[in-house]
C-alpha cells in the first residue's frame, strides 16, 4: 500500500482528493493538513509515502514546508515522503522553486483524476514527474523575470553526446524517444542521463529541465 497524505488550505479540494485516494486498493490515505506547519507535523504522524502539497497557504507555504520536511527526514535518518506539488498555471514560478527545494515534481491542481493517481504511484517509485501539456511552457515562465544565471563550469564537463542528449531530456523526451532519436540503445540512454544529472549535480529530470531554463542552455530547436 502507497500512504498518501494530502496539505492544502481548500476543505473542499481536500474531500475530493480523499475519496479518490481511497477509491484505489493500492493507495491508503494517510492524513490531511490545511497549511505548511500543519503538514511538518503529518510528515511524522502520518508516515506518508507520497505528500500532495498544495503550494500556496498560509501561515507557511508548501515550498517552506517540502524544505522544513525533508530537513527534518534528514535529520533525524528518516527516509523522506515523496513530495509531489500542486499548483496551478498563475503559481508555475512556485512550481520551479519547490522542485529546487525537493519536491519530486508537480501537477496542476486541475488534473485528469488519473493522471493525478499515475503521478502519485510514479513518485513513489522514485521517479519524477512534471505536470502534463506543461514542460517547458511552466518552468520557461518560471525563469523569466527573476534573471537567468550563466551556464555553470559543469556544463563544460558534459561531452558532446551529453549535450545533445541533455537538449532532448530538457524537451520531456523519455529514454526511448531519445533512443530512437540518437539511434542509441535505451540502457546506453539511460547511462548517458546518469552521468549528466552526476555532473550536474541535478536529482532528476524535473531538475534537469528547470536547470536548462535557468541557465540559458539549449533545450528547443
Amino acid at each position: 500500500m502507497i500512504r498518501v497524505a494530502l496539505v492544502d488550505d481548500q476543505a473542499l479540494f481536500r474531500a475530493g482528493v480523499r475519496m479518490l485516494v481511497e477509491s484505489q486498493p493500492d493507495l491508503e490515505f494517510a492524513g490531511e493538513a490545511g497549511d505548511g506547519q500543519e503538514a511538518i507535523g503529518l510528515a511524522v504522524r502520518g508516515r506518508p509515502d507520497v505528500m500532495l502539497m498544495d503550494v500556496r497557504m498560509p501561515v507557511r507555504d508548501g515550498i517552506q514546508a517540502t524544505e522544513a520536511i525533508l530537513a527534518d527526514a534528514a535529520a533525524a535518518g528518516r527516509t523522506p515522503p515523496r513530495i509531489l506539488v500542486l499548483t496551478t498555471f498563475d503559481l508555475d514560478e512556485n512550481a520551479a522553486r519547490a522542485i529546487r527545494a525537493g519536491a519530486s515534481g508537480f501537477v496542476l491542481k486541475d488534473a485528469d483524476p488519473e493522471f493525478l493517481l499515475a503521478a502519485i504511484r510514479t513518485v513513489h517509485r522514485g521517479n519524477a514527474v512534471i505536470a502534463a501539456n506543461a514542460t517547458r511552457e511552466l518552468i520557461a515562465h518560471a525563469s523569466r523575470g527573476s534573471g537567468r544565471a550563466p551556464a555553470p563550469a559543469s556544463w563544460a564537463d558534459l561531452t558532446p553526446r551529453e549535450r545533445e542528449i541533455f537538449r532532448l531530456a530538457a524537451r520531456g523526451l523519455s529514454n526511448g524517444e531519445i533512443a530512437a532519436t540518437e539511434f542509441l540503445s535505451e540502457a546506453t540512454v539511460k547511462t548517458h542521463v546518469s552521468r549528466i544529472l552526476a555532473k550536474l549535480g541535478l536529482r532528476d529530470r524535473v531538475q534537469l529541465v528547470v536547470f536548462a531554463y535557468e541557465h540559458e542552455l539549449p533545450a528547443a530547436d
